[in-house]
Protein backbone atom coordinates (compact mmCIF):
# COMPACT_ATOMS: atom_id res chain seq x y z
CA UNK A 1 0.00 0.00 0.00
CA UNK A 2 1.56 3.75 -1.08
CA UNK A 3 0.59 6.46 1.54
CA UNK A 4 -2.54 7.80 1.21
CA UNK A 5 -3.26 11.34 2.60
CA UNK A 6 -6.59 12.43 2.44
CA UNK A 7 -9.18 14.18 4.91
CA UNK A 8 -12.89 13.97 6.11
CA UNK A 9 -15.23 16.25 7.34
CA UNK A 10 -15.39 16.50 10.98
CA UNK A 11 -17.10 17.99 13.78
CA UNK A 12 -18.41 21.71 13.03
CA UNK A 13 -17.62 21.22 9.18
CA UNK A 14 -13.62 21.27 10.19
CA UNK A 15 -11.49 19.36 7.97
CA UNK A 16 -9.77 16.32 9.41
CA UNK A 17 -6.30 14.75 7.91
CA UNK A 18 -5.89 11.19 8.00
CA UNK A 19 -3.14 9.11 6.48
CA UNK A 20 -3.13 5.06 5.71
CA UNK A 21 -0.09 3.56 4.69
CA UNK A 22 1.50 0.06 5.07
CA UNK A 23 4.15 -2.27 3.66
CA UNK A 24 1.34 -4.45 1.68
CA UNK A 25 -1.62 -4.22 -0.35
CA UNK A 26 -3.76 -6.40 2.10
CA UNK A 27 -3.39 -6.47 5.89
CA UNK A 28 -4.66 -8.59 8.64
CA UNK A 29 -3.92 -6.27 11.49
CA UNK A 30 -4.90 -1.95 11.18
CA UNK A 31 -2.80 0.20 13.64
CA UNK A 32 -4.40 3.23 14.52
CA UNK A 33 -2.55 6.04 16.20
CA UNK A 34 -4.38 8.94 18.02
CA UNK A 35 -1.80 11.50 18.80
CA UNK A 36 -1.92 14.54 21.42
CA UNK A 37 -2.40 18.00 21.44
CA UNK A 38 1.22 18.83 21.22
CA UNK A 39 2.61 14.60 20.34
CA UNK A 40 1.81 14.18 17.07
CA UNK A 41 2.09 11.45 14.82
CA UNK A 42 6.05 12.62 13.96
CA UNK A 43 6.78 12.78 17.76
CA UNK A 44 9.66 10.53 18.71
CA UNK A 45 7.04 7.39 20.03
CA UNK A 46 4.71 7.43 17.11
CA UNK A 47 7.50 8.35 14.43
CA UNK A 48 9.31 4.44 15.69
CA UNK A 49 6.35 2.71 16.30
CA UNK A 50 5.63 3.60 12.52
CA UNK A 51 8.93 2.17 11.40
CA UNK A 52 8.78 -1.18 13.44
CA UNK A 53 4.95 -1.47 12.32
CA UNK A 54 5.57 -0.75 9.04
CA UNK A 55 7.85 -3.58 8.59
CA UNK A 56 5.62 -6.44 9.29
CA UNK A 57 2.40 -6.82 7.68
CA UNK A 58 -0.02 -4.05 9.28
CA UNK A 59 -1.39 -1.23 7.89
CA UNK A 60 -1.29 2.03 10.05
CA UNK A 61 -4.06 4.80 10.18
CA UNK A 62 -2.65 8.21 11.31
CA UNK A 63 -5.36 10.29 12.99
CA UNK A 64 -3.97 13.83 12.25
CA UNK A 65 -6.52 15.92 14.59
CA UNK A 66 -5.60 19.72 13.74
CA UNK A 67 -5.37 20.70 17.24
CA UNK A 68 -3.77 23.53 16.83
CA UNK A 69 -6.24 25.01 14.42
CA UNK A 70 -7.88 28.70 15.57
CA UNK A 71 -11.09 26.54 15.70
CA UNK A 72 -10.37 24.71 18.65
CA UNK A 73 -9.33 28.22 20.38
CA UNK A 74 -13.05 29.20 20.97
CA UNK A 75 -14.12 25.50 22.02
CA UNK A 76 -15.22 24.42 25.02
CA UNK A 77 -13.80 21.48 26.75
CA UNK A 78 -16.67 19.51 26.48
CA UNK A 79 -16.91 20.84 23.10
CA UNK A 80 -13.19 19.10 22.29
CA UNK A 81 -14.21 16.14 23.45
CA UNK A 82 -16.91 15.72 21.15
CA UNK A 83 -14.69 16.96 18.33
CA UNK A 84 -12.37 14.18 19.29
CA UNK A 85 -14.62 11.60 19.60
CA UNK A 86 -16.80 12.45 16.42
CA UNK A 87 -13.89 13.19 13.96
CA UNK A 88 -11.98 9.90 15.28
CA UNK A 89 -15.04 7.92 14.20
CA UNK A 90 -15.44 9.80 11.17
CA UNK A 91 -12.09 8.95 10.00
CA UNK A 92 -12.18 5.30 11.16
CA UNK A 93 -15.59 5.06 9.33
CA UNK A 94 -14.12 6.16 5.87
CA UNK A 95 -11.18 4.25 5.73
CA UNK A 96 -13.44 0.80 7.18
CA UNK A 97 -15.24 1.91 3.84
CA UNK A 98 -13.06 0.16 1.82
CA UNK A 99 -10.83 -1.76 3.94
CA UNK A 100 -11.91 -4.67 6.67
CA UNK A 101 -9.47 -5.87 9.16
CA UNK A 102 -9.49 -9.02 11.48
CA UNK A 103 -7.75 -7.33 14.20
CA UNK A 104 -7.49 -3.96 15.78
CA UNK A 105 -4.92 -2.18 18.02
CA UNK A 106 -5.26 1.88 19.39
CA UNK A 107 -2.29 3.78 20.50
CA UNK A 108 -3.02 7.12 21.83
CA UNK A 109 -1.32 9.76 23.32
CA UNK A 110 -3.05 12.03 26.12
CA UNK A 111 -6.10 13.94 24.61
CA UNK A 112 -6.32 11.12 21.64
CA UNK A 113 -6.98 8.74 24.65
CA UNK A 114 -10.62 10.27 24.66
CA UNK A 115 -10.99 8.68 21.02
CA UNK A 116 -10.01 5.22 22.31
CA UNK A 117 -12.09 5.26 25.28
CA UNK A 118 -15.27 5.90 22.82
CA UNK A 119 -14.02 3.42 19.75
CA UNK A 120 -13.43 1.13 22.34
CA UNK A 121 -17.50 0.96 22.77
CA UNK A 122 -18.08 -0.09 19.33
CA UNK A 123 -18.80 -3.26 18.43
CA UNK A 124 -16.93 -3.40 15.63
CA UNK A 125 -13.65 -3.16 18.14
CA UNK A 126 -15.01 -5.84 20.90
CA UNK A 127 -11.57 -7.47 20.79
CA UNK A 128 -9.40 -4.36 19.57
CA UNK A 129 -6.51 -4.14 21.86
CA UNK A 130 -4.92 -0.82 23.23
CA UNK A 131 -1.53 1.01 23.66
CA UNK A 132 -2.34 4.47 26.75
CA UNK A 133 0.14 6.75 26.52
CA UNK A 134 -0.39 9.26 29.34
CA UNK A 135 -4.14 8.64 29.32
CA UNK A 136 -6.25 11.35 30.74
CA UNK A 137 -7.11 9.91 33.52
CA UNK A 138 -8.32 13.09 35.51
CA UNK A 139 -11.09 12.36 33.37
CA UNK A 140 -14.29 9.64 34.89
CA UNK A 141 -15.01 8.07 31.37
CA UNK A 142 -11.43 7.34 30.75
CA UNK A 143 -10.44 6.30 34.16
CA UNK A 144 -13.74 3.54 33.88
CA UNK A 145 -13.06 2.85 30.44
CA UNK A 146 -9.15 2.04 30.66
CA UNK A 147 -9.91 0.62 34.61
CA UNK A 148 -13.12 -1.71 33.45
CA UNK A 149 -12.15 -2.78 29.72
CA UNK A 150 -11.57 -6.52 29.17
CA UNK A 151 -9.66 -5.72 26.23
CA UNK A 152 -5.72 -6.27 27.07
CA UNK A 153 -3.74 -3.34 26.90
CA UNK A 154 -0.96 -1.64 28.07
CA UNK A 155 -0.81 1.50 29.77
CA UNK A 156 2.06 4.18 30.80
CA UNK A 157 2.34 7.11 32.42
CA UNK A 158 5.16 9.55 34.40
CA UNK A 159 4.71 9.95 37.92
CA UNK A 160 6.25 13.40 37.28
CA UNK A 161 2.48 13.94 35.29
CA UNK A 162 0.34 16.62 36.19
CA UNK A 163 -2.37 14.07 35.51
CA UNK A 164 -0.86 11.61 37.64
CA UNK A 165 -2.47 10.62 40.46
CA UNK A 166 -1.71 7.33 42.80
CA UNK A 167 -5.50 6.72 43.58
CA UNK A 168 -6.35 6.36 40.21
CA UNK A 169 -3.64 4.68 39.17
CA UNK A 170 -4.03 1.79 41.57
CA UNK A 171 -7.61 1.32 40.00
CA UNK A 172 -5.84 0.50 36.59
CA UNK A 173 -3.15 -1.66 38.38
CA UNK A 174 -6.41 -3.93 39.62
CA UNK A 175 -7.67 -4.74 36.29
CA UNK A 176 -6.09 -8.14 35.19
CA UNK A 177 -6.45 -6.98 31.30
CA UNK A 178 -4.27 -3.76 31.70
CA UNK A 179 -0.64 -4.54 31.71
CA UNK A 180 0.76 -1.05 33.73
CA UNK A 181 3.84 0.97 33.55
CA UNK A 182 4.69 3.90 36.06
CA UNK A 183 7.94 5.88 34.68
CA UNK A 184 10.34 7.18 37.02
CA UNK A 185 10.18 11.09 36.54
CA UNK A 186 8.62 10.97 33.41
CA UNK A 187 6.87 14.09 32.79
CA UNK A 188 3.66 14.26 30.54
CA UNK A 189 5.99 13.88 26.90
CA UNK A 190 7.30 10.61 28.71
CA UNK A 191 10.57 12.32 29.38
CA UNK A 192 12.88 13.64 32.36
CA UNK A 193 12.69 17.21 32.74
CA UNK A 194 16.56 17.30 34.34
CA UNK A 195 18.51 14.74 32.73
CA UNK A 196 18.56 14.98 28.83
CA UNK A 197 20.24 11.19 28.32
CA UNK A 198 17.57 9.46 30.47
CA UNK A 199 15.18 10.66 28.30
CA UNK A 200 16.72 8.61 24.96
CA UNK A 201 16.47 5.60 27.45
CA UNK A 202 12.78 6.17 28.30
CA UNK A 203 11.82 6.35 24.88
CA UNK A 204 13.80 3.22 24.22
CA UNK A 205 12.32 1.01 26.94
CA UNK A 206 9.03 2.42 25.70
CA UNK A 207 9.34 1.56 22.51
CA UNK A 208 10.65 -1.91 23.47
CA UNK A 209 7.49 -2.39 25.97
CA UNK A 210 5.12 -1.40 23.19
CA UNK A 211 6.70 -3.62 19.97
CA UNK A 212 6.50 -6.69 22.20
CA UNK A 213 2.86 -5.74 23.13
CA UNK A 214 2.21 -5.39 19.82
CA UNK A 215 3.65 -8.63 18.64
CA UNK A 216 2.17 -10.69 21.12
CA UNK A 217 -1.49 -9.25 21.22
CA UNK A 218 -2.15 -8.56 17.86
CA UNK A 219 0.71 -7.95 14.54
CA UNK A 220 1.36 -10.79 12.40
CA UNK A 221 5.02 -11.50 11.84
CA UNK A 222 4.26 -12.35 8.19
Amino acid sequence: MKYINSSVTGFKGTKIPYTMHGKTDCAKDLVIFFPGSNYTVNSPIFHFLGEIIFKQSAHILEVNFPYKDEFYDDLSQEDIYKAVVTDAKTVIDKVLESHSYENYIFIGKSIGTIAMSSELNRDIFKRAKGVWLTPLINRTEILKVISETPNNGLCILGDKDKIYSEKSWGIIEKNEHITTRLIPNANHRLEDDVDFYKSFDILKSIITDIEKFLLREVISNE
